[in-house]
């Protein structure tokens, strides 16, 4: 970037995103912009920042991952400091949108905290948001400012067919009929048969997959999904898909969320190998799966993000002709 951007830009990261912020800004060639993070004994958090703001088009990148309330209230502490810091603009940069799945009521007495939390976001001050594969497209539909929805495919999809030739014969299995859009597009664009899997949630934490159409026998199977939360969904689909005589069995996913016995799950599962991105912080929490486990930094993609925001350019074009990873 010229020397006026990097005058201009002030990129800073609460502390779920760290490591990703700093390849961001190594990406774009800018420092870090200077903050912190303090936390009182009493679990008060305070977000000082530590360099002048005052008109600067500044940029929060947070994922509110795990632990999941304190990342949002950060995020909502630096965009209030922010502002009150006289920045000129304020973007939320959220790879990882926590409560994306809380996006309908679909029975009584229930909240709707995706919009919630979207109103926080917009009342701290925030004055657009750039975010990642969310789960459910409207989701942007619940701010009330701008919202830029990236998708981490062309990076998903750039190492799948680097590996292209590893994977024959492929078959891209959606491991639910709501995933069916796309895996549908990722096997045009890895030019594979498609298959699809009957699932059925008995609970939010059991699911049970018992049909499948197409055909898997004697084919290495990709499946494709925006996130691995408990990995029952995927693990089912796998012992399902290598019942019927798939070989190898890789499991690609944005998200990485990986909670309560997913990593357990996976390694007592047929899965030979999971991609995921850096949305949300993996290293040592990989532990089990260490041997299985790719990872790969959507850095580039959101820093150029940030650099055709700055300067009022297209977003969308970053994946206009890849497949889109939003369900809808």
């Amino acid at each position: 970037m010229s020397q006026a951007d990097r005058d201009r830009i002030k990129i800073f990261s609460g502390r779920a995103s760290r490591a990703l912020a700093a390849d961001m800004c190594a990406h774009l060639d800018l420092p870090m912009g200077v903050g912190e993070t303090e936390i009182f004994p009493d679990g008060e958090l305070l977000v000082k920042i530590d360099e002048d703001v005052r008109g600067r088009d500044c940029f929060v990148v947070q994922s509110t991952s795990n632990p999941v309330n304190a990342h949002l209230m950060e995020l909502l502490i630096y965009i209030d400091c922010l502002r009150r810091a006289s920045a000129q603009r304020i973007t939320a940069v959220i790879p990882y949108f926590g409560y994306a799945r809380q996006d309908r009521k679909d029975e009584g007495r229930r909240p709707i905290t995706a919009k919630l939390v979207a109103n926080l976001i917009t009342s701290a001050g925030a004055d657009r948001v750039l975010a990642m594969d969310l789960h459910a497209a409207q989701i942007q539909g619940f701010f009330d400012i701008p919202v830029d929805h990236l998708s981490a495919s062309p990076v998903l999809l750039g190492h799948l067919q680097a590996q292209r030739r590893d994977f024959d014969p492929l078959c891209v299995v959606s491991p639910d009929p709501g995933n069916v859009k796309v895996a549908g597009k990722v096997a045009n664009a890895l030019d594979a048969d498609f298959a699809i899997i009957d699932k059925r949630r008995k609970s939010g934490t059991e699911v049970v997959s018992s049909n499948i159409i197409g055909d898997v026998k004697g084919r290495n199977v990709l499946m494709v999904d925006d996130m691995i939360s408990t990995a029952g969904t995927i693990c089912a689909a796998a012992k399902l898909v290598k019942e019927h005589g798939a070989k190898k069995i890789t499991v690609a996913a944005t998200h990485a969320v990986m909670v309560g016995p997913a990593l357990q799950r996976i390694a007592d599962s047929p899965i030979d190998r999971v991609i995921v991105t850096d949305s949300m912080p993996g290293g040592d929490r990989y532990a089990p799966i260490t041997d299985r486990i790719t990872e790969l930094s959507v850095a580039e993609l959101l820093g150029t993000a940030i650099h055709n925001i700055h300067h009022n350019l297209s977003v969308s074009s970053l994946f206009n002709h890849k497949p889109d990873s939003t369900k809808r």
